[in-house]
């Protein structure tokens, strides 16, 4: 049985092996097994799991029984450049695949280089790197961004959000580094895609940014992206740390704009003049004034997800969140849902047969929103009011004139409440609540609006 071998080192720092070298024979090698008991340390008296040959000259085999009674032997070349360095251990492959004239060569190569003052470690992995920026192909930030966008497509649950992903990157990054190598990609390369536009269009820039840190970050995992050592290299497009001190932060190069929202003191007259519109488009818009959802959801209503019998309209997955959503409707909402059905059965066809709740009223296919702008803007409210300001509206009349909780206004806009460890715990939707604060919403906007608070909406382009 052979023993593990220590090592001297010389005036110079190479460790002077002080056995005879090819030591071991080969039935030695293929052979080798723990056995017996472990008898010094604190696992004294138990079975031995691993076993070191030496072969010399740094050279050992190592055998590794595994709790499936199998022996793993491996070549390991054991060496230290001086006193001031650590012992490593350098792996050289399993001895199934290297033979012993192989793994003595290598030893010996490696040697050679300590000698020189060299690093074998070091020296192998650069050689690594060598070889894969000869060997690899090439990989384009479009091909990288393409396969990205495939792969993560599926985990995007707003269409829009699915779309903008290529159109975006296509517009403002593909001309500028679409056909670099994501090797190649630095932090020059990022300022220049994003600098023209991080003031003008800072919104757009931030999300850029992030787009590009994710591509590039998919390009380091998947090996496309390593430096001469062999190393990833780091990421160009990271903020923090980086770029922050390139660019001015996203929130102090333009104040968010939020989108225009009506008073919502002003909201019953608005509603009043909304009712006396015709039209899948008017009558959509007043729907998600009285339930507060968001627009996309309002167009994408089916009438599979409407329960009648519980006044409740129950959504799979709300656009923004992907998480579903029970919503409360009040007398008015029903009404708006009888007066759909009513226009869809009048028209026939597509439009009647069809399962959306508001359909064009043509095709019979999802309503555009830009036909929810157009009631506004006939109305006289382009720049004043959007549809989805009216979830504002809400939230605000609900904080000034009534008594509801905090969480409940939240819950009705469909907004999570709480952390993810008080979620994990308030898992209801308190619907049986929600339902007092939108029949209490839809009662406001149905009060007869003074004549000191009428609004005088536009109506000759109506």
């Amino acid at each position: 049985m052979g023993t593990v071998m220590g090592s001297r080192s010389g005036p110079d720092g190479f460790a002077k092996m002080t056995r005879a070298l090819a030591r071991l024979s080969t039935r030695r090698i293929y052979t080798a097994r723990p056995a017996g008991r472990i008898t010094r340390g604190s696992n004294k008296g138990k079975p031995r799991t691993a076993l070191l040959l030496c072969d010399g000259g740094g050279l050992y085999v190592q055998a590794t029984l595994g709790d499936d009674d199998n022996v793993r032997r491996s070549w390991i070349f054991r060496y230290r450049l001086s006193h001031a360095h650590p012992t490593r251990d350098m792996g050289l492959g399993p001895v199934e695949d290297v033979s012993p004239a192989e793994a003595r060569d290598l030893a010996r190569k490696y040697r050679s280089l300590m000698r020189e003052g060299k690093d074998p470690i070091r020296e192998r992995d650069a050689e690594r790197a060598r070889n894969l920026a000869t060997s690899s192909i090439v990989m384009p930030f479009d091909k990288a961004a393409e396969i990205y966008i495939a792969q993560h497509r599926n985990t995007w649950a707003n269409p829009v959000h699915a779309a903008q992903w290529p159109a975006s990157l296509k517009q403002y990054v593909s001309p500028i580094i679409g056909k670099m190598s994501v090797a190649d990609i630095d932090t020059p390369h990022v300022l220049k895609v994003l600098t023209p536009i991080w003031t003008a269009k800072p919104d757009t820039a931030k999300r850029i940014r992030g787009r590009i840190e994710n591509i590039l970050g998919w390009a380091t995992v998947a090996g496309y992206r390593k430096d001469a050592n062999g190393h990833d290299k780091p990421n160009p497009a990271r903020w923090r740390g980086h770029l922050q001190t390139s660019l001015a932060a996203p929130g102090k190069v333009r104040k968010v704009k939020h989108q225009p929202a009506l008073p919502y003191a002003e909201t019953p007259a608005f509603v009043s003049e909304l009712r006396r519109r015709q039209g899948m488009a008017a009558l959509a818009l007043e729907f998600a004034v009285l339930t507060c959802v968001r627009v996309s959801d309002v167009l994408n209503a089916k009438w599979i997800h409407i329960n009648r019998a519980e006044r409740r309209w129950d959504i799979p997955q709300l656009s923004k969140t992907a998480a579903p959503h029970r919503v409360p409707l009040s007398d008015a909402a029903l009404a708006v849902i009888d007066k759909a059905e009513k226009i869809a059965r009048d028209i026939g066809g597509a439009v009647a047969s069809g399962e959306y709740l508001f359909p064009n009223d043509v095709t019979g296919a999802v309503l555009h929103r830009n036909a929810l702008h157009a009631v506004l803007r006939r109305m006289g409210l382009k720049g004043t009011a959007t549809a989805h300001g009216f979830r504002a509206s809400f939230r605000t009349w609900a904080q000034e004139r009534t008594n509801f909780p905090w969480e409940l206004c939240e819950l009705s806009l469909g907004h999570k409440v709480g952390d993810q460890v008080e979620r994990a715990y308030a898992r209801g939707d308190a619907l049986k609540k929600r339902v007092a604060i939108m029949q209490q919403w839809a009662t406001f906007l149905a009060r007869p609006p003074k004549s000191a608070k009428v609004v005088d909406f536009a109506r000759a382009s109506a």
